[in-house]
């Protein structure tokens, strides 16, 4: 007997290398032993996914699964975020899949993972807002939103190289030419005018392939953490970006991290930030945290990042 529940699977064809393209006859395979009310849809663009979510929500989808990498799993959630009754589902096929440490899964699925979506263990996720835009994970504004902007812009360029080398590439030019911007931060109703290296708000504890930028966040508390690293020298960086690898960047001098549930920049001119890793341009960034916006599957035995407690 069919379930009334009706699945979608967005399938980024292009994440991971074609990773993602490559669980399709899994999914298949699933949806028929199951026999599942289903649809696998594979997007074709930019921005797609965000376009067939909103399309088969209206069509009664309540089962919304998007198959690819974090930018990917931001481009459902813009459409799904106001939607009641959807149950969103995350299947890492991406580069970096810093999101899905979130819920406790592994960046790589096997037969037993799959298992796991189907127990259909929800939990009520924060998500942020950063204007009009949401972002599951995190959003970067200085150092690591122009490693980004550098990275977008090479990888549209006539026989640029792809994928981690040129992103580790980007990343140690950046590291010596970046600038930092004067900029006014509010939060707390205090305004202050400064400079700063990097500047993280974020849901979650991983960001930018792997850095705990912000190690002590919990996706369901009603808070983002913020990461703020001053403005520095050359050798001040390298130490700091040392002590984000080893975690303990947060008590330093230089490093100011806190938890908020709102916080303005505004650095008076156009400058790129990165939603969850995909590119925006503004010069002013309301952000705020959406409490329990999204239902989402996550596996309640792995090394998830919600508190349960009580």
């Amino acid at each position: 007997m069919k379930s009334s529940k009706k699945y979608l699977f967005i399938v980024n064809p292009v994440a991971g290398a074609g990773l993602a393209k490559e669980y399709v006859p899994t999914l298949k395979k699933i949806i028929n032993q199951r026999n599942l009310t289903a649809e696998i849809v594979l997007t074709e663009r930019k921005k797609h996914a965000t376009k067939i979510a909103a399309d088969f929500v209206k069509k009664g989808f309540d089962h919304i699964f998007a198959v690819g990498g974090d930018g990917t799993f931001n481009e459902v959630v813009q459409a799904i975020i106001d939607k009641p009754g959807i149950t969103f589902g995350t299947i890492p096929a991406g580069t970096g899949n810093d999101f899905i440490s979130i819920l406790g899964f592994p960046g790589q699925f096997n037969d037993k993972n799959w298992e796991m979506f189907f127990a259909e263990n929800t939990v009520k996720m924060d998500v942020g807002k950063c204007n009009d835009l949401y972002f599951i994970n995190g959003m970067g504004l200085g150092f690591d939103a122009q490693v980004a902007a550098e990275n977008h812009k090479s990888e549209n360029e006539q026989n640029s190289k792809k994928g981690k080398s040129n992103y580790l590439w980007h990343i140690l030019k950046t590291l010596v030419s970046y600038k930092e911007i004067d900029m006014e931060v509010t939060f707390e109703g205090k305004a202050t005018k400064s400079k700063s290296f990097l500047n993280t708000i974020s849901n979650g504890r991983r960001i930018a392939g792997g850095l705990f930028l912000t190690p002590d966040a919990f996706a369901n508390d009603g808070l983002l953490d913020v990461c703020l690293i001053k403005e520095l020298r050359l050798p001040g960086r390298i130490k700091e970006l040392i002590h984000v690898m080893k975690q303990t960047h947060t008590q330093d001098e230089d490093v100011n991290y806190f938890k908020t549930d709102k916080i303005s920049f505004d650095f008076g001119k156009e400058v790129p930030a990165h939603l969850d890793g995909e590119l925006y341009f503004n010069s002013k960034f309301d952000i705020r945290v959406v409490p329990a916006a999204l239902n989402i599957i996550y596996n309640p035995q792995g090394s998830h990042y919600f508190d349960l407690a009580g």
